[in-house]
């Protein structure tokens, strides 16, 4: 059974077999979940972080909060 894949850009899973691979000149590679990851990332230069219908929206703040609360 294939594991899952995670995007990239929004952070969703999605089979082995759909989806995009992409590889930079450098040997990084990127996992895509739709042409609209992709565009994003490769064409607009978009932050997942700054987009609400990502899973990474927000993350800084909730790692902020997250550490302020924890005991000294």
């Amino acid at each position: 059974m294939p594991r899952p894949r995670r995007c990239t850009f929004c952070g969703r899973e999605f089979n082995l077999g759909t989806g995009i691979m992409y590889v930079n000149n450098d040997g990084s590679i990127f996992w895509f979940c739709s042409s609209k990851c992709r565009k994003n990332q490769l064409k607009l230069g978009r932050d997942s972080r700054k987009l609400k219908w990502t899973m990474y929206y927000g993350m800084e703040e909730r790692a902020k909060a997250k550490r302020e609360l924890a005991p000294r």
